[in-house]
């Protein structure tokens, strides 16, 4: 049986990840505001991810036996002055989830809740991907972001991006 305190931090951590989506997609409208639409849709995509690791929460959790309770999704207060702003906040919001994730990882340890540690192992995973890609996303903007053809070369790549459900991680 799941320890409550794990569940009630599993329900919380669904409400974050649906957060992550919305914050996601106020970066993806605020990159659409300016004309970049690769940057946009990349977002975009991300935002989808977001969702999809709520779902996998919410699925492991049913799958153990506890309701889920949904909260209120908090609305992103995010303002931007410049175009590297949506991604330096992204990279920080990356490493909050981490710690997050790392708090429920830490609580199923010391609970000795080896099954959500092993189901945790999948996000732990993604989360260093999802820091180094949005790093990796800085420094190329840093990089080419302020020559305009940089710039436009650098939002075709990211207007590349597609949406393709997690074949690796937990099941929904």
């Amino acid at each position: 049986m799941l320890n409550e305190k794990i569940a009630a931090m599993l329900n919380d951590q669904i409400n974050k990840e649906l957060y992550s989506a919305y914050l996601y997609l106020d970066f993806a409208d605020y990159y659409a505001d300016e004309g970049l639409d690769g940057f946009a849709n990349w977002y975009e995509v991300q935002a989808k991810e977001e969702r999809d690791h709520a779902f996998m929460i919410r699925r492991y959790l049913l799958d153990n036996g506890h309701r889920v309770v949904l909260g209120a999704i908090a609305k992103p207060d995010k303002t931007f002055g410049s175009h590297l702003d949506p991604l330096e906040a992204g990279y920080a919001h990356e490493q909050y989830v981490t710690s997050l994730i790392t708090d429920i990882y830490h609580e199923a340890f010391g609970q000795k809740d080896y099954r959500t540690m092993q189901f945790l192992d999948w996000f732990i995973k993604e989360q260093g991907e999802e820091e180094t890609n949005a790093d990796d996303m800085i420094k190329k903007f840093k990089l080419f972001g302020a020559d305009a053809k940089g710039l436009y070369a650098l939002n075709q790549e990211l207007a590349a991006r597609t949406y393709a459900p997690s074949t690796t991680g937990p099941a929904m």
